[in-house]
């Protein structure tokens, strides 16, 4: 089945299903890099996985390639994106739901490109940041790596 959109509508009474793909970023460490939500955005202040929505006839990998080289800077390529996990999460307005894939592999050295802080930590720290609602449940996943 073709989809041409990653805004979809499952049941015309219902909230648009938005599909948004994530990143956690793996450094030689073991650190994951977080972003935190700049002003003026929905969720501002919030820390969360680096990534974006998916675009019209554009593959996953391919709208994290190009999410992570507007908001960090950094190129990464297919292969080195290792499908992890996924958040389903019903928002007022639409119900997002979100693969992150693992990359311990890119090129460049990540920056905050759109405003916003970065921070690299462990796996087992990411729970003392406040992330949005979908985020949550993928913390416990990596704390389990």
């Amino acid at each position: 089945m073709a989809i041409s959109t990653s805004t979809l509508t499952i049941d015309p009474d219902s909230r648009p299903l938005v599909v948004v793909v994530a990143a956690a970023l793996i450094d030689g460490d073991g650190c994951v890099l977080i972003a935190r939500r700049p002003e003026g955005k929905p969720l501002a202040g919030l820390w969360e996985f680096p990534g974006g929505k998916v675009n019209r006839q554009e593959l996953p990998e391919a709208a994290l390639g190009r999410e992570l080289r507007e908001e960090l800077g950094i190129g990464v390529e297919g292969k080195d994106l290792l499908p992890f996990a996924f958040a389903s999460h019903g928002y007022d307005a639409f119900h997002l739901l979100m693969p992150l894939y693992l990359c311990r592999l890119w090129q460049g050295i990540p920056r905050p490109m759109e405003g916003q802080a970065i921070r690299w930590v462990l796996p087992g720290a990411l729970g003392d940041y406040p992330m949005p609602p979908a985020d949550r449940p993928l913390v416990a996943k990596l704390a389990a790596l």
